[in-house]
């Protein structure tokens, strides 16, 4: 197994931020206010962007519909204020900025940040519990904001600790450690209760016969690979509490040339349309790699929610081998997918990038495929890239493409992929 990192990772989440930054502006509490921020022009089924923790305590989810809030519950109904929220968010990355240096904080979403304090305890003479106490009580000084934290050897742990514990004690900080690993982390079920694991991948692993994060932490590794490829050893690792990524890492990776293409789409797309979407803009980038006689090593793939419920989730992963083939790198779009996806919300962005090119020199061969299939395949490609070549990108299309909710088709007619 991965040796373990063993550093002190903080992981602060802005309680209910939205409707708490709602709250501070109007100069009430909103552990004692019923308030909730949704578009309610968009009718009683309009999505829940937040609500308060005073309607939390009552049982109701953050992300709902209105009409699914129990009619006995008198509630007020807020538009959502983008552009303040954002200002919020930076008030409080700069109180982090006050604390750690630029390279040892990670953004990882507007109301949710890492920060590694490994190197600043001895300087501040804090252990991580009293420094986290400390940030998280100037961010309530300055902000009016309230904010729970947790503390880990690793990112993964900080983030689950914080989401799992932290917010059942009175100063909202929770500490694991690998030694909890056993008693705190194995025992979670579902499986999509842990960051990483979205629903869609929660019933493939049910069907594995995989319910708890033990029965994952103690599956056959290599079963896992062969599912769910390079995520599966990723899934392996995280059941048993390793993650090696640093914040630090984050801040130097070098701007690579790649290939990229992003799709802003025209109207909301959920999880039974979008992988076709996926596929398109895949099959245009691979082209667009056998056009320049590249293969790709690295893939990052980005989902944006529609901007009514704000958020989505960005991966990038490093692929054993180098390649071109629009299947390989669609099944690990699609895991990076089924892992992150948060089912039936609105999507309106896809991008997807991928890096780390380089001359392609021959086949590489795949153990669970014969030679004479491998050349079959680049030859079928050569062919169709030929013909769109010659004949437009339109003049061979699948059958998907004639859907409804295809786009393909307009795309073709405009930029298919850039280099950056």
């Amino acid at each position: 197994m991965t040796e373990k990192i063993n550093r002190n990772i903080l992981c602060i989440d802005l309680k209910s931020f939205f409707a708490s930054v709602e709250c501070v502006e109007r100069g009430i509490n909103p552990f004692t206010t019923p308030l909730v921020v949704a578009n309610n022009t968009q009718g009683n089924g309009a999505i829940t962007l937040a609500i308060t923790p005073y309607l939390k305590a009552k049982g109701i989810p953050s992300r709902t519909r209105l009409y699914e809030i129990p009619k006995n519950i008198t509630y007020q109904i807020v538009q959502p204020r983008m552009n303040l929220y954002i200002k919020k968010s930076m008030e409080v990355v700069n109180i982090y900025l006050d604390f750690v240096s630029e390279e040892d904080l990670h953004i990882y979403s507007i109301d949710e940040c890492f920060l590694d304090v490994t190197t600043y305890l001895n300087y501040y003479h804090l252990t991580d519990e009293q420094l986290a106490f400390k940030i998280l009580k100037t961010i309530e000084e300055k902000t009016g904001l309230t904010a729970t934290c947790g503390i880990g050897p690793n990112m993964l742990l900080a983030k689950i600790a914080m989401d799992k514990e932290a917010k059942k004690y009175k100063n909202g900080i929770a500490k694991w450690t690998y030694e909890d690993i056993p008693s705190k982390l194995w025992p979670i079920t579902p499986l999509s209760e842990v960051w990483g694991i979205g629903k869609r991948l929660e019933k493939r692993l049910n069907n594995l016969g995989i319910y708890k994060i033990d029965d994952l932490a103690h599956y056959n590794k290599n079963i896992l690979k062969e599912k769910f490829g390079i995520l599966g050893e990723e899934l392996y690792e995280h059941a048993n509490g390793i993650d090696n990524s640093l914040i630090s890492e984050f801040k130097h990776i070098a701007k690579e040339k790649s290939i990229s293409h992003s799709q802003v789409l025209l109207k909301d797309y959920y999880d039974d349309n979008i992988l076709l979407i996926i596929e398109e803009m895949l099959e245009v980038l691979t082209r667009r790699l056998r056009s320049e006689h590249l293969e790709c090593q690295n893939i990052h793939f980005k989902i944006t929610y529609s901007k009514n419920i704000g958020g989505g989730f960005a991966h990038s992963l490093k692929l054993l081998n180098a390649t071109d083939s629009l299947n390989e790198l669609y099944v690990v779009c699609k895991s990076i997918f089924d892992r992150y996806y948060e089912e039936h919300t609105p999507i309106r962005k896809v991008g997807i990038s991928l890096g780390k090119l380089s001359k392609k020199e021959g086949i590489q061969l795949n153990l669970f495929e014969n030679l004479q299939t491998q050349i079959n395949k680049d030859h079928l490609d050569f062919i169709l890239d030929n013909v769109h070549q010659k004949y437009g990108k339109n003049s061979i299309l699948k059958a998907t493409s004639l859907l409804s909710y295809s786009t393909i088709k307009d795309r073709n007619q405009k930029i298919g992929g850039h280099h950056e």
